[in-house]
């Protein structure tokens, strides 16, 4: 994999020095990697710079090459210096998504041949489902932008690296196709952010209509079957995303038609929809919440899939050019799953232009091209919630940043989680003025000049973002600490926002 980062990063440098000693002791990545228990690719990248290494595994590696690489303090984690207050002009392009892309990563095991992810996203939850995936045999390599996925003839389930799967919330989604390879095995418990009580319920009680049994154990789930029914009506027990996504990979080689209410019409879900119908699996009603799948038992072929770029990226990108007053243009929007987050704005006194329209490298997602301008915004009088359809749930907390830029109070409404909004309340430590009536219902009343402070990251990706964003805005120097939540759903995003006028420099504390 070649290394696209600047020979300062304090990770480059550690990794050239763990290489040239690696190499000195004429010792392969691959041997490396044992001795550390890891995987060849996780050397590789932590050679590279592209990969975050922890204390941990920096004693680990020490002890293999027998020289101390670097001390590190308790404190050793990775921080964002923000200086705010900046204007920012120039253009900047949607990526695509984290969540498209993990989900077609876990599909792929349905399929015997390679599947090939197009100008996949270089981010932390895609590394670690990757090393899921090869911990249980899958061959995953990069070329470049584009990463590779092929799945063994035999899948080691009790070999699964249970540190990355239970780091990250979407590896519960490799059950859908472990139900075709095998009739008993377990899996990890699920993590990723900390938002409450995410129940699994959903999960279990679809599959049951399909003939599956799952049993929480104390750190796995253990399931079992004795051959997936056909002709399965499923009933969504709640709308989630990966629940349906997991659910689309179980029907997607049951041979027969298997119907999904409830289902989620969300952007990611439809990334699973259109690469399996690329598989040649027949899906029917992609888009709405009732979904006919009609399943292709054996799969086998090479293909080439692009995943629809992030709506949720693209809202960042709009609230950071609203919260600093800037005119931008924020090219590769998914519109499609933006329209009433902009009706929304737009009626705040949101000012934008939609300057070109086109379709994603699937041929399935519409794309835009939008320019911002600077706006002085009113608050609605009404609350701002999140529904399918409706406002996307992980759009809504970039209301919360936005709204301490808006004359009078805006409320929102996060009834979706137990404890998102209660993270929202990081913002009063640059002065913004906010109320927590409860963990679902937040108050916050502009505009207010927001100050610059160092703030921890709280444990949840978009309330870390929102208190990037309000650093932007904040005149001054901002310390961010604890960044790895940001870094799991965003590639590169400090230098994307330098290539635009921001000033954020990346360190360690060490």
């Amino acid at each position: 994999m070649k290394n696209s980062k600047k020979t300062n990063n304090p990770l480059v440098n550690i990794g050239k020095m763990i290489s040239q000693l690696r190499e000195d002791r004429r010792m392969t990545q691959s041997e490396l990697a044992k001795k550390i228990d890891t995987t060849q690719s996780v050397v590789a990248r932590i050679e590279t710079g592209e990969q975050n290494i922890s204390t941990e595994t920096l004693s680990k590696i020490s002890a293999a090459l027998d020289r101390e690489i670097v001390t590190i303090a308790p404190k050793g984690m990775l921080n964002f210096r923000v200086e705010g207050g900046r204007k920012l002009s120039g253009t900047i392009v949607v990526r695509p998504s984290k969540n498209g892309t993990v989900g077609v990563m876990c599909a792929s095991l349905l399929n015997k041949g390679t599947t090939t992810i197009k100008n996949a996203p270089k981010i932390e939850e895609v590394y670690r489902i990757a090393e899921v995936l090869e911990s249980i045999g899958v061959n995953v390599e990069w070329k470049g932008k584009d990463l590779l996925i092929t799945p063994p003839k035999k899948i080691t389930i009790d070999k699964i690296d249970v540190e990355n799967a239970a780091k990250t919330r979407s590896a519960i989604m490799i059950m859908g196709p472990l139900l075709h390879e095998f009739k008993k095995f377990n899996l990890p418990q699920a993590g990723g952010c900390r938002l409450g009580s995410r129940t699994v319920k959903p999960y279990f009680y679809a599959l049951e209509r399909v003939g599956v049994k799952i049993e929480t154990e104390s750190d796995h789930y253990a399931i079992s079957h004795n051959g997936l029914k056909k002709d399965s009506e499923i009933i969504m027990y709640e709308s989630g995303d990966t629940a349906t996504e997991t659910v689309l990979m179980a029907a997607a080689r049951i041979p027969g038609k298997t119907v999904i209410k409830f289902a989620s019409p969300n952007y990611q879900v439809q990334d699973v929809c259109f690469y399996l119908e690329a598989l040649g699996v027949k899906i029917e009603g992609i888009g709405t919440a009732y979904l006919t799948v009609y399943g292709k038992e054996n799969i086998d072929t090479n293909i080439e899939y692009s995943v629809t770029e992030d709506p949720i990226e693209a809202m960042s990108l709009l609230a950071v050019a609203i919260v600093t007053k800037s005119s931008i243009t924020i090219e590769r929007c998914p519109i499609d799953f933006l329209e009433l987050e902009l009706y929304k704005l737009e009626k705040m006194g949101f000012k934008y232009k939609i300057v070109r329209r086109y379709t994603a490298a699937n041929g399935s997602a519409h794309l835009a091209d939008i320019t911002t301008f600077p706006s002085q915004l009113v608050a609605l009088e009404e609350k701002i919630h999140a529904m399918h359809p409706g406002i996307n749930m992980d759009n809504l907390p970039f209301f919360a940043i936005i709204g301490t830029q808006a004359e009078g109070q805006t409320f929102i409404h996060d009834w979706s989680f137990e404890e998102r909004a209660i993270y929202y309340k990081e913002l009063d430590k640059m002065r913004a003025d906010t109320i927590l009536a409860d963990p679902h219902r937040f108050y916050v009343k502009g505009p207010t000049k927001l100050k610059a402070t160092e703030i921890v990251c709280p444990p949840a990706l978009r309330p870390s973002v929102i208190i990037l964003i309000g650093m932007l805005a904040a005149e001054g120097t901002s310390i961010l600490r604890g960044v790895y939540n940001i870094n799991r759903g965003y590639e590169d995003l400090a230098e994307r926002l330098n290539s635009i006028g921001a000033k954020i420099e990346t360190f360690r504390d060490l």
